[in-house]
């Protein structure tokens, strides 16, 4: 995913835990009192991030049960899920959003090439 976004330098930190330490985080970070799939920390927040950055990114949380939970309720694998959650995650860290119709557009777009890219397609 990174060497496709021309990223292959940055450095991405990936957490996959359980849905406990996941709504703590939430609680926590975004006053929101439960679970969520994925939550993303940015290392440096503003305006979309350039093209070519050797630096860290950030911190992509992914809470592995709601994963797998919506995995199950979507017929595919647990692990097609995170991959998805993944890509979703980084472009959080990118300065992606899915606010409008537009911008959620353009994000599952980007999502589903990055999905691709990990998967070698």
């Amino acid at each position: 995913m990174l060497r496709a976004l021309s990223l292959a330098d940055a450095e991405l930190s990936v957490v996959l835990c359980d849905d406990a330490v996941m709504r703590d985080l939430n609680r926590r970070y975004r006053k929101r009192d439960r679970t969520t799939d994925v939550l993303a920390f940015a290392m440096n927040e503003g305006p979309r991030m350039p093209a070519v950055v050797a630096a860290p990114l950030g911190d992509v949380v992914i809470s592995v049960p709601t994963a797998a939970r919506q995995a199950r309720t979507a017929g595919k694998r647990t692990v097609d899920e995170i991959t998805i959650l993944l890509a979703h995650g980084l472009l959080h860290l990118l300065g992606f959003d899915h606010g409008t119709p537009a911008e959620d557009r353009r994000m599952r777009a980007r999502t589903d090439a990055l999905v691709g890219a990990a998967l070698g397609a």
